[in-house]
């Protein structure tokens, strides 16, 4: 399962939760790919994905979370994707 993390250097707000998000990632699913991208590095590939706002989370290609989620909610969006790709 590849998570992309599409952020802005200058938010606080995503420095922040980056490390926490990443840890509960892991911890939901064992064969994931854990990418935090730089919306101004990788801009036509946030537009193309229909990343609008930051902090935005895209779960093997599709767009999840447009803001910052909760530890928990990410964990079971992750989990719940996870069971149905078995």
């Amino acid at each position: 399962m590849k998570v992309e993390m599409f952020y802005t250097p200058g938010c606080s707000e995503c420095v922040a939760a980056q490390t926490k998000l990443r840890g509960a990632a892991k911890e939901a699913v064992s064969d994931l790919e854990w990418h935090e991208v730089n919306v101004l590095d990788d801009l036509d590939r946030a537009v193309e994905l229909g990343v609008m706002t930051l902090p935005s989370i895209v779960v093997d290609g599709e767009l999840v979370f447009t803001s910052m989620p909760t530890v928990t909610q990410l964990r079971n969006a992750l989990v719940e994707r996870n069971k149905g790709s078995r």
